[in-house]
């Protein structure tokens, strides 16, 4: 994953740049990050083409805190917030946030929904279930950078990002960034919070 500075000069490259992002938010999500994938991110630019982007000051201290804190630290603090066993600390899975419950009525439609789309969970490679937030985040990487343009365009990103994104984000990152252990995923969550917004912004134009 090449790592880009929001926001981009281009429409096609704005698209890439979309894509790549919610890709990096579903691997930072998902597990601890690898090394090759935080040595990444301290290099990458922080200043973006456009003086002034709203995502420019929120990826600046995502990098920054990248840069302070080592790889064993980052991976730890994942492991604190979202692992262990039993009842995690901070919670990544949407029914939660919408019903207060783990598998209730969001994730059965979310299903519904991947149904329609033709796309299924892998219980090989991902145990947890479609509304954790990595696995959605991959979602809307898809329905960008698809080459099926019958599912992967933006009137399937407005709905999918209407009903299953937008509505739990701002809970799923006041928990995050209330917590008090969280510093790398403190920084990740405003930036999280600010993306989610300009594409909410951009989604609106829509209508």
């Amino acid at each position: 994953m090449t790592m880009n500075p929001p926001p981009s000069s281009s429409a096609l490259d704005e698209e890439t740049a979309r894509a790549e992002l919610y890709g990096l938010l579903a691997t930072l999500f998902y597990a601890p990050p690898e090394a090759a994938l935080l040595a990444q991110l301290r290099l990458a630019p922080t200043e973006a083409p456009a003086a002034g982007g709203f995502l420019e000051e929120p990826w600046r201290q995502l990098v920054g805190v990248a840069r302070d804190m080592d790889d064993a630290s980052i991976q730890r603090e994942h492991d604190a917030l979202f692992g262990g066993v039993g009842k995690p600390e901070v919670y990544v899975f949407a029914s939660h946030y919408l019903t207060g419950f783990l598998n209730e009525k969001p994730l059965a439609q979310l299903r519904n929904d991947l149904a329609a789309l033709g796309l299924a969970r892998d219980p090989a490679t991902m145990p947890e279930t479609e509304d954790h937030v990595a696995y959605l985040m991959e979602v809307m990487r898809f329905l960008i950078a698809g080459d099926d343009v019958a599912v992967s365009n933006l009137t399937q990103q407005a709905a999918f990002f209407a009903q299953h994104v937008q509505p739990w984000m701002d809970g799923l990152c006041d928990a995050i960034e209330g917590h008090p252990r969280a510093r790398f995923y403190a920084a990740l969550s405003q930036f999280t919070r600010a993306f989610i917004g300009v594409e909410q912004q951009g989604f609106d134009l829509l209508t």
